[in-house]
């Protein structure tokens, strides 16, 4: 029998029957809780293609297309190869907002989250909970968004069969997304709320807000009640300025519609009682607009922030550099290859490579928001950017699956960190994308294939270490004369000290005559005798798979269970104590990140490590072994105020709107898949 790892204080789940066996063998283990995983291989699945025979055409799954496009030219004119960087020990101005190490988090499509989450609240994804330990180790929390253009229909329903906890109805298409309307249960909430059990995960969901006569409002009622402090936000509404072109809204609509249905919203929610505590309300997510109809500040000019000065928690917005859309549009269910012989108008990834491979891009993409931040911050709430990636509508072949988009991912998030954003985070979807931080193997193919981790997860990672746990960190995109906008450079600073510093070399050249010399020196401080550093790495910007931070990989598709492989390879370099500097390498292509002490380095200064194991000894069998003491590292905090989430270690009593006692001790893991009996 399969049942839930918890019982959520006074709404027990139903599957809770074995919770005080599970909870007496936690306590006879004291450091390992194993549990036993069985698993069938299935002789009709069908098995994803992964390589071509010269010739040939692909056309599986766009995430596991191994097609790829050229390498890009060396830059004319070429890059400066050995910069000064120069580092002031106090009194830097035009530093960032204090940053937190959460400040990447991922935003999962809710009609594709049982592909990542897990089936049910029984049934959680292995390498899911080891992919955001992984992030938890280094900034203390992990912040996740469900959502998406499938939020906006989605119903709640007391049952679907085969213990799903979601269900598409493609007879329900509409608009010009052709977003299926999506059913879900409540173990849903259920299975998110026990990841929170195991790893410090916190949650973004969003109401549904296509239709407001009236508003569905279970998912504000039972998110709050299932996930309390765990839950961050709700967004109210998913880009809202594209309702018209998607026809969800009649023209004209504009930002005085919308906050008339932040009005309708409060008063339907306070006749219906939907929030009983005040808490969900209290939470909410605004405008979300993609900048397309309206802008950030057509919205602030109705005065929406200051009426709704106690309810909302962010401000946010989501936007793309770029879209695939006139390829994705082809097909409206999404199943197939983006792009076919008849298409029209497709933007082919050779031709905006170099879009991809500069600094500047990132400047221009975020300049738009620099009134928002501004403003954010003269209202005391967080400014977010809520969603983003490569390109909407699923990114491109050799851009969103490739180095490229690695580098592209830092040098975005440390620019959105130095112009005073407060977090962003990176969509994933199905199959059927380029773009995804990870992705599951095809359900029938769990059995015998792992996870595939994809170029913007190593972003994510890289940067919660370049951050950090310390809630204090500040970031500066440097201002040094003549450097190239092929290779940017950061200062991180603690309480304005500088600790590290963060170099990318854009570059694609294997000859080593752009290899990037940057040498650092402290002004009114003392230049260490050595610093450490660590390296993202990969042969070619448009390599797929294998890349490596610090030494260590999570493979090639199909090679992860979420845990890195290899040993970690930190290199020591000496500095020049005649010269006060020292100087430090970046091949072309790479990316740098120097701990100016080893005080600065913050790989496991978030939370003690904790992984959870699948270690395959036959096909249809595994032992899976986790740390017991996960819940005692683990625990969320009540948020203060709008923090997004806490990136302290977390305490081993932290208090917690709901309890959940229940760990199982025994299970079964199917393909990676933790099943709690």
């Amino acid at each position: 029998m399969l049942f839930s790892l918890s019982s959520m204080g006074s709404h027990p789940h139903p599957r809770s029957l074995l919770a005080l066996f599970s909870a007496v063998f936690l306590l006879a283990e004291h450091t390992l809780a194993n549990v036993t995983i069985y698993g069938g291989n299935n002789p009709q699945a069908a098995f994803v293609t992964t390589s071509l025979a010269p010739g040939a055409t692909y056309t599986g799954p766009a995430a596991y297309n191994p097609s790829s496009i050229a390498r890009p030219p060396l830059p004319t004119p070429g890059i400066v190869t050995t910069v000064p960087v120069q580092l002031q020990n106090s009194g830097t101005p035009n530093l960032s907002i204090k940053q937190k190490g959460s400040f990447i988090g991922f935003s999962i499509e809710m009609s594709v989250s049982n592909q990542v989450l897990g089936k049910n609240s029984s049934l959680i994804q292995v390498p899911f909970l080891n992919l955001m330990a992984n992030i938890q180790q280094r900034a203390g929390s992990v912040t996740v968004r469900v959502g998406g253009n499938s939020q906006e229909s989605a119903k709640l329903t007391n049952f679907i069969e085969n213990g799903r906890v979601i269900a598409k109805n493609y007879t329900g298409l509409t608009g010009t997304t052709q977003t299926p309307p999506l059913e879900y249960t409540l173990d849903l909430l259920y299975m998110m709320r026990n990841i929170s059990s195991f790893v410090n995960v916190h949650w973004f969901m969003g109401i549904p807000w296509f239709n407001t006569k009236p508003f569905n409002l279970d998912i504000l009622t039972e998110s709050q009640k299932i996930l309390g402090d765990y839950l961050l936000g709700l967004q109210a509404g998913n880009e809202p300025d594209m309702y018209v072109l998607h026809k969800h809204r009649v023209d004209p609509y504009g930002p005085f519609d919308y906050q008339g249905e932040m009005s309708d919203l409060l008063s339907q929610s306070a006749t219906a009682n939907a929030d009983p505590s005040g808490q969900a309300l209290s939470k909410l997510v605004v405008p979300n607009i993609a900048n397309y109809a309206w802008k950030p500040e057509d919205v602030w000019n109705t005065g929406i922030v200051g009426q709704f000065d106690k309810n909302i928690a962010y401000l946010a917005v989501e936007k793309y550099p770029r879209d695939n859309c006139v390829t994705c549009a082809r097909d409206p269910l999404r199943k197939k290859m983006f792009g076919g012989p008849n298409a029209t108008g497709i933007t082919l990834p050779q031709d905006v490579q170099n879009l991809y491979l500069t600094h500047q891009a990132h400047v221009d993409l975020i300049a738009p928001y620099l009134n928002s931040t501004a403003f954010a911050q003269t209202v005391n709430k967080p400014f977010l950017m809520f969603e983003t990636n490569t390109a909407s509508c699923g990114g491109f072949l050799g851009i969103s699956d490739s180095f490229t988009a690695a580098l592209w991912g830092l040098d975005y998030a440390l620019q959105m960190a130095h112009s005073n954003f407060s977090g962003a985070m990176f969509h994933l979807g199905g199959q059927n994308v380029f773009y995804n931080p990870f992705t599951a193997p095809p359900t029938n193919e769990t059995g015998f294939h792992k996870w595939s981790v994809g170029p913007m997860y190593y972003a994510a990672l890289v940067m919660a270490e370049a951050i950090g746990p310390s809630n204090n960190t500040q970031v500066l995109n440097l201002p040094i004369a003549n450097i190239s906008e092929h290779t940017p450079i950061y200062g991180i600073y603690e309480n304005g000290t500088p600790v590290r510093v963060a170099i990318l070399n854009y570059v694609d050249d294997p000859s080593g005559a752009n290899t990037l010399k940057a040498v650092i020196s402290i002004t009114g401080g003392t230049t260490p005798s050595s610093v450490k550093v660590k390296y993202l790495s990969a042969e070619s910007v448009i390599q797929k798979g294998d890349i490596k931070w610090a030494g260590q990989t999570f493979g090639k598709i199909f090679e992860s269970d979420g845990r890195p492989m290899g040993t970690e390879e930190i290199k020591t370099v000496n500095c020049d104590a005649a010269a006060q500097t020292c100087t430090v390498e970046v091949p072309a292509p790479g990316f740098a990140l120097v701990f100016l002490s080893d005080s600065a380095l913050t790989e496991t200064a978030g939370a003690p490590s904790v992984t959870f194991t699948t270690t395959a000894l036959t096909k249809t069998r595994n032992t899976a072994t986790i740390d017991a003491s996960v819940l005692a590292t683990s625990n969320g905090n009540r948020m203060a105020d709008h923090g997004l989430g806490g990136t302290s270690k977390p305490p081993s009593a932290a208090p917690r709107a709901v309890e959940v006692p229940v760990i199982t001790a025994l299970g079964f893991v199917l393909g990676g898949i933790l099943m709690l009996v």
